[in-house]
């Protein structure tokens, strides 16, 4: 299997999760861009969220309900602080592993456009 992602969500790559279930693990940036960057992967492969959307919405509920389980496990659902979700598409779009996969970022007031 040629999918990093993969080879890290069945356990051939092994990477400590801050947060699993069934479907979606989770796990640090290897170069974050905030003091909180933790990535969350679907354990099925979709190549992006387009193929996602396209594939199974309800499965899509299942993710966004997994970023803000990883969100409140990581102290930043709360009313004074708050996180930035990034899901980058495509290689235009900045994506450089073609595994649907959403960065949670946080732990500091974050500027836009850049992290």
């Amino acid at each position: 299997m040629n999918c990093l992602f993969c080879r890290i969500t069945q356990g051939e790559m092994k990477v400590p999760f801050v947060w699993e279930d069934d479907e979606f693990v989770a796990f640090r940036d290897i170069a974050p861009t905030a003091p909180v960057h933790v990535l969350v992967v679907p354990r099925r492969h979709f190549d992006s969220i387009a193929a996602l959307a396209e594939g199974d919405a309800a499965y899509a509920g299942r993710f966004v309900q997994a970023i803000a389980a990883v969100a409140r496990a990581e102290g930043l659902v709360d009313p004074a602080r708050g996180f930035r979700l990034v899901t980058n598409t495509g290689p235009e779009g900045g994506q450089s592993v073609p595994h649907l996969h959403g960065h949670v970022l946080g732990g500091r007031t974050l500027s836009w456009p850049a992290g």
